[in-house]
């Protein structure tokens, strides 16, 4: 499932729910229905880069290996693309992005409404 994420000061953020989880439990949200006012936008914003920058130097998951691992398919397949590997940071940076333009510009974001 999607969540679009909405805010004035950012254009609107798409996330998997599944990887949106990680971020909005970080910032003690629920997945469903939620908002960051702008006065909560500030430290959002700190606790993010925090996580992203903790990601960043540990190696990837074993998680993640074994999705990549089941979506493989045999290499000589030329109509099928592999399978690349999306770091937290990458999947976060949209998110942490409008999470500095509603801090920087007074705006709350909003989903699931």
């Amino acid at each position: 499932m999607l969540i679009t994420f909405k805010s004035k000061a950012y254009p609107d953020v798409l996330m998997y729910q599944d990887h949106a989880k990680r971020i909005l439990e970080l910032l003690n949200k629920e997945p469903e229905i939620g908002v960051i006012t702008s006065a909560e936008a500030s430290r959002a914003v700190q606790l993010l880069e925090h996580e992203i920058e903790e990601s960043r130097k540990h190696p990837s998951s074993d998680d993640m290996e074994r999705d990549i691992k089941a979506h493989r398919v045999d290499e000589d397949d030329p109509e099928h693309e592999q399978a690349e590997a999306v770091s937290f940071s990458t999947r976060a940076y949209p998110m942490l992005e409008m999470l500095r333009a509603a801090r920087d510009q007074q705006c709350d974001i909003l989903w699931g409404v």
